[in-house]
């Protein structure tokens, strides 16, 4: 079903930017894997394999000939060629009889996603591809590749919205478990026991995921839960997200834990809270297609700057699919790292998250992440977006 979804859509992309074919070329994929390849087969593949997919509709998976029968399964690609003693022989044929002007390959400078031609491979094709008279037709396959990962079909979006259902569910269960005294560590255990009663994957590794953290001075995002302990007064948040059949969630919530007396979150926790709230709808509304990521970064940056805070040191939002962090635009600031994925054009159909944070003083780190899905007309939340601090009491 994916598959086959897939394969069309990666027909359409190439006819919109007018590229001839597209080749993802690999071998012992189960030891070295292509991004690309979790859209194409079902299955690794052992010998030097090539996908290819033309913007004609025409598609071809040469591979080696144990591998052949796995590949018809798919019933996908409208030629399945084997061989015994080397791929040269099919792939030539193949690729005379296509005569593309333009032969996209999968690497790139500035997108992980783009970049699965390992560099052996990279001149393993370009060999044979230079005897027929072809290797100057080679381009990268950012494009294609960026908005095939992008580009969430029905099937990838109903996946991905019954990860958040079970994120939210046990953040939800969880909230009765956390009291002053519990560790980090034991609010992230209560959470992985549920992750893996479910029968549930985890968006990233197990030993981060939920990342939870209580009070200030914390390592903030990107870390382990530790043995610190609950306290009164102190904002706790977690990241989470779960693998629901090959595909991602990312949210995180923040709780407040109640002083004695106290019946609400104290005026710095609120206002921190309610800045953090707003610059995620701020950001929402002005998400659509065709917006570079830069731009929205910069409303939700601004916001919280011109309330008194530092800005976060961080993008706004990454795209989330079967990886937690899973494509090349992005919701981020000019800054060296990000390269150019700020200025990548969004698109329909692509996921992100919106994860804005600030600190308040003594207390700990406000931060809310939530997953919006880009649609002709703007953005939408994925799930009820957190509008109301989860209070704690303190008994």
């Amino acid at each position: 079903m994916l598959i086959k979804e897939k394969v069309e859509q990666a027909v359409g992309i190439l006819k919109e930017n007018n590229v001839d074919c597209w080749i993802t070329f690999v071998r012992e994929s189960g030891i070295v894997h292509d991004p690309m390849l979790d859209y194409l087969i079902s299955a690794d593949v052992t010998w030097h394999s090539a996908f290819i997919i033309t913007k004609s509709g025409e598609t071809y998976a040469i591979v080696g000939q144990m591998d052949t029968a796995t590949i018809e399964d798919l019933g996908v690609y409208t030629q399945v060629l084997g061989y015994v003693e080397g791929i040269k022989e099919h792939l030539t044929t193949a690729i005379k009889d296509i005569d593309p002007s333009s032969i996209a390959i999968n690497y790139s400078k500035g997108s992980e996603i783009s970049d699965g031609l390992t560099h052996g491979m990279y001149l393993t094709l370009y060999e044979i591809l230079s005897e027929i008279g072809y290797a100057e037709k080679i381009i990268s396959a950012e494009k294609i590749a960026s908005s095939l990962k992008a580009r969430k079909t029905d099937y990838e979006l109903e996946r991905m919205t019954r990860a958040i259902e079970h994120t939210l569910d046990i953040i939800s269960k969880v909230t009765s478990f956390i009291a002053p005294g519990k560790t980090e560590k034991e609010i992230a255990a209560f959470m992985i026991q549920e992750v893996e009663n479910r029968g549930l994957g985890f968006a990233w590794e197990k030993s981060h995921c939920p990342a939870v953290f209580t009070g200030p001075e914390t390592a903030e995002a990107h870390y382990k839960p530790t043995d610190r302990k609950v306290e009164p007064g102190h904002v706790l948040n977690m990241d989470f997200g779960v693998k629901f059949e090959d595909y991602c969630s990312d949210i995180q919530r923040t709780f407040y834990i109640l002083e004695d007396g106290e019946t609400r979150a104290p005026e710095d926790v609120q206002k921190g809270f309610d800045t953090i709230v707003t610059a995620i709808e701020l950001a929402r509304q002005a998400i659509g297609p065709g917006i570079q990521g830069v731009e929205i970064d910069k409303i939700a940056r601004e916001h919280i700057v011109s309330l008194g805070y530092e800005e976060f040191p961080h993008g706004l939002g990454h795209q989330v699919g079967r990886f937690a962090h899973d494509g090349t635009a992005l919701l981020g600031p000019a800054w060296e790292k990000y390269a150019q994925k700020p200025f990548q054009l969004l698109e329909e159909g692509m996921v992100f998250t919106i994860e804005p944070r600030l600190k308040v003083p003594d207390r700990g780190v406000v931060t809310i992440e939530e997953m919006v899905v880009i649609t002709k007309g703007g953005a939408e939340f994925l799930a009820e977006p957190q509008k109301e601090i989860i209070l704690i009491n303190a008994d």
